[in-house]
């Protein structure tokens, strides 16, 4: 074997074998990673049963049930993004800071019957907090924007728009000088 042939078998074997390594690796993280979803992607394109991902969203007001399966407390709400909603199945005990009409994240996977299935959930940390992903999500869905102020009460959802929030964060202003009312 000349000197050249041993020195291309030792390049093709250092390249097949970080080839094999960055597959390895890519692999393992493709496993590991949670994907953000609204409910209306949710809905729109759902993700495998076996995928988990993070859903968020604001809570449905009044879509709170809360039951026991022997001593584990059992919670099922709504969460929605304005445009859809998806039904979440909760074993366990809610955070403390979890409320209707707030946003939260819920993790876990959307079962074949369309209903979520969480295995932890995420709520705010105060009343002008919300998830990065969910504000996304609605300003997305045309349902708010946080430059317009806090985000809207969750039961108006069906019926606001961006432009509605304007309007009402232009009335809470009052008029411009000059202007009339």
């Amino acid at each position: 074997m000349t000197r050249k042939s041993r020195r291309l078998w030792l390049v093709c074997a250092c390249v097949l074998g970080l080839g094999a390594a960055a597959g390895l690796t890519l692999n393992a993280f493709s496993s590991n990673i949670v994907f953000f979803m609204a409910p209306s992607q949710v809905r729109a394109h759902p993700p495998g049963a076996d995928r988990t991902i993070r859903l968020g969203g604001m809570v449905v007001a009044g879509s709170v049930t809360r039951t026991h399966e022997g001593e584990t407390p059992i919670a099922q709400f709504d969460v929605t993004d304005g445009q859809a909603a998806v039904r979440v199945r909760y074993a366990g005990i809610l955070p403390d800071l979890f409320r209707e009409g707030q946003s939260v994240v819920a993790v876990g996977t959307v079962g074949p019957n369309g209903a979520f299935t969480a295995s932890e959930v995420l709520a705010k940390h105060d009343e002008t907090y919300m998830p990065k992903e969910v504000a996304e999500a609605l300003r997305a869905s045309g349902k708010w924007d946080p430059k317009y102020g806090k985000a809207p009460d969750a039961a108006s959802w069906d019926t606001m728009t961006v432009k509605d929030a304007r309007h009402d964060l232009a009335a809470a202003r009052g008029p411009k000088d000059g202007q009339a009312e």
